[in-house]
């Protein structure tokens, strides 16, 4: 089920929060922004997932190759 519907495009979502982030797409706020270039973004996880540039750590680990992104 898909409670929380969208005035603007009538989209529905399971949660508040994917609500208050599909608005975005209509508003065009990205208040989530990069202190290394300034670059912004609408939510925190593609914004935490650019921050990864900017670091020389890479968390993630490749069980197959073995290379780290």
């Amino acid at each position: 089920e898909k409670p929380h519907k969208c005035p603007k495009c009538n989209k529905g979502v399971r949660w508040s929060s994917d609500l208050i982030k599909h608005q975005r797409t209509h508003t065009g706020e990205k208040p989530h922004s990069c202190l290394e270039c300034g670059k912004s973004f609408r939510d925190f996880s593609a914004f935490t997932q650019h921050h990864q540039t900017h670091v020389a750590e890479k968390p993630c680990v490749c069980f197959q190759c073995g290379n780290c992104f």
